[in-house]
């Protein structure tokens, strides 16, 4: 059984910068694509991004150019640097991975003030 552990999240103003991260723990880690997504207040979650086993990634339009995931094998950790933040990108980051959906974590509030 996998378990997801998210972290990272916090306070930052608008412009400023968070590194989350997601520990997997269980098997076979490095044959999942995973992802990043989050859920504001009042709207659904929403995949923000992806990275597959060979590192190709996918953004949603909203953050591209100011967030990068990354992933780290040996670790089994996945990253998500965000940049630039915006009140916009305030949410509850989870990761996940997006072909298996395994249980979900407990996430990691972001809240950007403006």
């Amino acid at each position: 059984q996998v378990q997801l552990v998210e972290s990272g999240g916090g306070l930052a103003q608008v412009g400023g910068s968070l590194r989350l991260s997601c520990e997997y723990f269980g098997g076979n880690f490095r044959f999942h694509p995973m992802a990043w997504f989050r859920q504001a207040p009042g709207k659904q979650r929403e995949l923000v991004a992806r990275i597959t086993p060979g590192d190709s990634t996918i953004y949603v339009e909203s953050v591209k150019g100011r967030f990068t995931i990354s992933r780290d094998n040996r670790k089994k950790t996945v990253y998500l640097e965000m940049n630039n933040l915006n009140p916009e990108d305030t949410a509850v980051y989870y990761c996940n991975s997006p072909n298996s959906m395994f249980q979900w974590g407990q996430g990691t509030q972001v809240t950007v003030s403006s």
